[in-house]
């Protein structure tokens, strides 16, 4: 199962997410549950760093990613963060023993 967490700072604004896992939907190279959050996570980070030229901490794995925006900058990628959050949020409702949705992590 994949695990979406969204980060959110003190002004309720999206800083960062964390995915991971692996949905099992489908055999690896097959599994477009995967392919469709995994697609979404890079252009989201990608978008986010060398798009929008903002600074972030990101690690990724083999079915892990974490992005962490550094201080100061969730004002200019609260739409990119929010419609990917949108986004899982809607792949999890149509997908739900694949995907978890977490909402609501606070990053003091």
């Amino acid at each position: 199962m994949i695990t979406a967490k969204f980060i959110f700072g003190k002004n309720s604004l999206i800083t960062g997410f964390e995915i991971s896992g692996h949905s099992d939907y489908s055999r690896q190279g097959s599994d477009i549950i995967c392919a469709s959050v995994s697609s979404a996570a890079y252009m989201t980070a990608n978008t986010i760093t060398d798009v929008i030229d903002l600074p972030a901490d990101i690690k990724t794995d083999d079915g892990y990613m974490l992005l962490k925006l550094c201080d100061g900058d969730a004002e200019k990628s609260a739409y990119i963060l929010r419609g990917f959050m949108l986004h899982i949020e809607e792949l999890q409702k149509e997908y739900p023993q694949y995907i978890k949705f977490e909402r609501g992590a606070y990053n003091a």
